[in-house]
Formats: structure tokens, C-alpha cells, sequence
């Protein structure tokens, strides 16, 4: 088979063409790890590569070789956001100088079942400094640790944030898949902008463990993949209960196999509502959408026009109070576990590092972020308590869940953002909006599947539900594929 080729394979096409030896695994990481080469000059996707990508793949080769075969991701290669944890010779990051020497003890959970399933780590992606959490004027995908990550449909653009690289890997074959992380819109975001499936699972889905926090509320990983079965492949690996992570203490009662499930819905079946709150934010998506929302119509799909599912300017107010309480919390607890190499103690550290550092780590933009985080008091402080009860109250109760009850709705859909706008390390990223707060702030379910372009630039059609409803959103986002057609 020739390596070109290899390149262009989907997840499950390399499964197969490994599963029956037709390729070796240490020729299709070879073609992948060719391919970062050959590109990633241009679009700064790829922070770090993994020294013994080839030596896992040798060994996966003499596993297969004795008739040893882990399943459906045995070989396939994948690439992680670098604020996943990885017990190797490879820093986790976060995109930060600050972090840029240290080593995690021990993989995320995410990625330790990942490597379980057998899949190969070929390196870690670059991604929005602190998953574009210490500056209101930052440039998405770009970090001082990793530099400016660039949209794979156009060099000038943005790619979108914080999982930039990881959606920019996947729309250029870098990898069969990757694993991004959402507090809001991070996964989707980058999906859309750079035209690859992105889902973000429901919070407590997927374990969070070994993984660089902002919200313990609204922090999720989950995968990016060029095809909605692909990331379904990937999902069923890394859903399930951890003991690292009491937020997943029920995930083994709602997992499920999503990919051997994808097609368990009709399009007569459907009952879909627009999400009203979520259009209007760019005319030529709105169209690209309408064109969407006809073709589900026609294949029999019941569409609610002009549902209500909460305005985002009355949640974020009380979602950025929460993040900040949490992310002071969380990243205190997270650097305590990280006791090789000079290591910030807590945030207060990382603060006076960014201080020292300014001319390489805040050349464009401060941190006013961090500062305002680190002024926050304990999880018990009153102002934290009201501010988490009143977003997840709009987001869910009065937004989400009200829609879909009150319209007796499976999900709702929406055009997931903008086309990509200039990058622009002056001004910062020129965002107007999209569909991703709402169920962001809930912990819900939420997809993003291409559904077209703005000249050369790629919009995604978002599906969102509620909570646990993970089977439903994937199942709507496949027949959307399918409905759709190529690309």
C-alpha cells in the first residue's frame, strides 16, 4: 500500500488493513510521522513528537505477529493535546514555558486506555496557552511553550481554540485521531473551523484525571476525527468510571458502544430544534445552515423553528466566575501531583513566572486571567455557589432542558461558529460567536460535524441534548453525514 495512501485512510480503514496485516503499524506511523515533517512547518500543529513512536509500533508489529490483537485501535496512530499528562520522556505543557521542562509520574486516564487499546502516541498537539485561559485579548493556538498553530484550510487564519492543534492534525492526515479537551468550545470550535467532527462528551463521561484543569464543572476530553464513526471509535475507548475522578462515578451506567450504535435512527424519526440563541452571528454560516436544516427536512426530519435555550450573554457572566474559582482550585490540586523537574508549586508561581518571563512568555498578551483567578477566595465562598447554581439553572433547567421538554425535542442544532477570522496577535481573536455555551455550562452532550464551506473556509453543523445523551447526538451527527453527503 503505498504511504500516500496510508495518509488518507480513516481510522476504521486502518484497523482493517492492520487487523489483516495488509500494512505494518510501523509503516503507517512512519507515513504519519513523514507527513508532520513534510508540513508542520507551516502549521505549527505538532508541540512535541514522541521518541519511541516507532518502538511501540515494532511492538505492536510482534504482538500482531503471535496473533495478539488489542482491538480495533491496535496500531492506529493518534496525537493528544498537550495538557494531557503522558509518563514518558515528553513534558506536559499546557503550552506553557513555565511547564515546558516538567514530566508527569504517570499518562492521563485518557490516554493510558487509549495506549491500553493499543493505539500509538506519535506526539502531543499545541493548543491555546492554558487552554486560552490567561488572557481576555489572546490569540487561539497560540503559547509560548509551542508558538502560533495555523487553520489547515488557510495559513492566515485561526484555527480555532484551545484544542487548535489537535483539530489542525486531524483536517491534514496527520493521525487517524485526536483527543482534544472542552471547557467551552474548545473541541467544537477547532472542529468547525478547521471542517473535522469534534465531540465533546458529557461531563463525567470521560475521566479528567492527569489532565491540566480550568473547571471541574465544565471540563471534559473527548475526540476530533474526520468522519463521526471515527471519534465513536475513539469515545468507546475512553469512556467509563475512574477512581481518579468522582465525576465518573456513574459513566459505567451510560456507556455504551457508540460505534456499533451509529446507526440506530431514521431521519423520520427525528424531532429537531434550531437553536435560536446560536444563529445570526454570520450570515454566510446561516446559510450554509439553512441549506443543512432543508436536507434534514427533506430526509423526513420533523425542525421546530426559533427555539429558546437561554441567552449566553446571561449565562457567561456567572460561567467566568465559576471558571475562575475553579481554576484556582484546580490547578493548585494538579501541580501538587507534578514533583519532577522545577515545577510552579501553584498558580500564584506560575503568575510571578509570567512576570519574570514576560518578553517570551507574554509578547502579545498579559494575563489579567490568571490575576483575577488568583483573587478568588475557596469553593465554599458564597459568590461561587450562587454563581455556579444560577449558570447551570440558565444553561440547563431554563435553557436546554426546558427547550427540549417543552418541544418534545431529540436535540437541538445550530451552526457551531463562524468561518475562521485573521489571526491577529495585536487585537486578539475576533470571535462574534457560536453554539457552544449552553451546553458547555450544563456538562451536556455536544457535536460539531462539517456541513459545508464559506468559500474555502469550513463551517460545522453543532447537535446538542441533554445529559447523557451521547448515543443521541452521535446517531443525529452520522445521518447528518450521510445526509450531507461528500464534502
Amino acid at each position: 500500500m503505498e504511504s500516500e495512501a496510508l495518509e488518507q485512510l480513516s481510522l476504521t480503514q486502518m484497523s482493517a488493513a492492520i487487523r489483516d496485516r495488509s500494512v505494518s503499524v510501523q509503516a503507517l506511523v512512519s507515513a504519519h510521522l513523514a507527513r508532520i515533517g513534510a508540513l508542520d512547518e507551516t502549521y505549527n500543529a505538532v508541540l512535541l513528537e514522541n521518541p519511541d513512536a516507532l518502538a511501540i509500533a515494532a511492538a505492536l508489529d510482534t504482538e500482531l505477529a503471535a496473533g495478539q490483537w488489542r482491538g480495533r485501535l491496535h496500531g492506529v496512530p493518534i496525537l493528544v493535546k498537550d495538557n494531557l499528562d503522558s509518563g514518558d520522556k515528553m513534558p506536559t505543557t499546557g503550552g506553557s514555558l513555565a511547564l515546558a521542562s516538567t514530566f508527569a509520574s504517570e499518562d492521563a486516564t485518557v490516554l493510558r486506555r487509549l495506549r491500553d487499546a493499543g493505539a500509538v502516541l506519535l506526539g502531543k498537539t499545541n493548543l491555546s496557552e492554558w487552554a486560552n485561559f490567561r488572557s481576555t485579548r489572546s490569540s487561539s493556538g497560540w503559547s509560548s511553550a509551542g508558538g502560533q498553530t495555523r487553520n489547515a484550510h488557510d495559513a492566515l487564519r485561526t484555527p480555532g481554540g484551545s484544542s487548535s492543534g489537535s483539530g489542525v492534525a486531524v483536517a491534514l492526515n496527520y493521525c487517524a485521531g485526536a483527543i482534544g479537551t472542552e471547557t467551552d468550545g474548545s473541541i467544537v470550535g477547532p472542529a468547525s473551523m478547521n471542517g473535522v467532527v469534534g465531540i465533546k462528551p458529557t461531563v463525567g463521561l470521560v475521566s479528567r484525571a492527569g489532565i491540566i484543569p480550568i473547571s471541574a464543572s465544565q471540563d471534559t476530553a473527548g475526540p476530533l476525527t474526520r468522519c463521526v464513526s471515527d471519534g465513536a471509535l475513539l469515545l468507546d475507548a475512553i469512556v467509563g468510571k475512574d477512581a481518579r475522578d468522582p465525576s465518573t462515578r456513574d459513566a459505567d451506567s451510560h456507556r455504551s458502544g457508540f460505534f456499533d450504535g451509529l446507526n440506530g435512527l431514521k431521519a423520520n424519526e427525528l424531532r429537531l430544534g434550531i437553536a435560536k440563541e446560536y444563529t445570526g452571528y454570520h450570515e454566510r454560516a446561516d446559510s450554509l445552515f439553512a441549506v443543512a436544516v432543508a436536507a434534514l427536512r427533506a430526509a423526513g426530519a420533523t425542525i421546530v423553528d426559533d427555539v429558546s435555550v437561554g441567552d449566553p450573554d446571561l449565562i457567561r457572566p456567572s460561567e467566568r466566575l465559576v471558571m475562575e474559582y475553579e481554576f484556582k482550585a484546580g490547578l493548585n490540586a494538579y501541580l501538587a501531583t507534578r514533583t519532577s523537574g522545577s515545577v510552579p508549586k501553584d498558580l500564584d508561581a506560575i503568575i510571578r513566572f509570567n512576570q519574570q518571563n514576560a518578553d517570551s512568555v507574554m509578547p502579545h498578551f498579559a494575563q489579567e486571567i490568571h490575576l483575577r483567578a488568583q483573587a478568588r477566595g475557596n469553593l465554599d465562598d458564597d459568590a461561587y455557589l450562587s454563581a455556579r447554581a444560577a449558570s447551570l439553572e440558565l444553561a440547563g433547567a431554563k435553557g436546554i432542558d426546558l427547550s427540549l421538554r417543552t418541544h418534545g425535542l431529540d436535540a437541538l442544532i445550530a451552526p457551531t461558529s463562524t468561518p475562521a477570522w485573521l489571526i491577529d496577535w495585536i487585537g486578539g481573536d475576533n470571535r462574534r460567536g457560536g453554539a457552544s455555551c449552553g451546553p458547555a455550562v450544563a456538562g451536556y452532550p455536544h457535536v460539531s460535524v462539517p456541513m459545508g464551506f464559506v468559500e474555502h473556509l469550513p463551517v460545522g453543523l453543532s447537535v446538542f441534548a441533554g445529559a447523557y445523551q451521547d448515543m443521541k447526538v452521535l446517531q443525529i451527527a452520522h445521518l447528518f453525514e450521510q445526509i450531507r453527503g461528500p464534502l
